[in-house]
């Protein structure tokens, strides 16, 4: 499998820039092409009534997310890979795992989640790799790039 259609999940923190230069270099030995993935997480937002508050953050949340994406654009940009750009929102594994279907390998990094909500939530990559369509890379970061 040549690995053409990558999928990388992103939440805009230091935590996924590893595996989004690792895409970039994997895209450009394929020829491949990259969808970076933003999921509105809206399991933080539980049985809170919508109002103009919500609005607020889920409208901050939406920004940041096409800023997230657009870094993976311009990464791949310069580097000569055709990026697209897709934000969603719902559960992050949810949506990375239903997308999964449509792509060849997701890279991934282990997304910002630390603590406490970790130990609740579970990791992301985890849940992904356990229950996607297609191969998935999970990219440590280094410790210079959490810093």
């Amino acid at each position: 499998m040549a690995f053409t259609k990558i999928l990388v999940p992103t939440d805009g923190s230091e935590f996924t820039k590893a595996a989004i230069r690792q895409a970039v270099e994997l895209a450009k030995v394929t020829g491949g092409s990259i969808t970076a993935l933003y999921v509105i997480d809206q399991t933080v937002f539980g049985n809170v009534p919508i109002d103009s508050s919500v609005n607020a953050i889920y409208d901050m949340m939406d920004k940041e997310g096409h800023n997230a994406t657009a870094f993976v654009k311009s990464l791949g940009e310069e580097n000569g890979i055709d990026v697209s750009e897709i934000v969603v929102s719902g559960s992050p594994v949810k949506a990375i795992v239903e997308a999964s279907k449509d792509f060849e390998l997701i890279v991934m990094g282990t997304l910002g989640r630390t603590g406490f909500a970790k130990f609740m939530m579970g990791s992301v990559a985890e849940k992904v790799v356990r229950f996607a369509k297609c191969p998935v890379m999970v990219v440590k970061s280094s410790e210079a790039e959490t810093k």
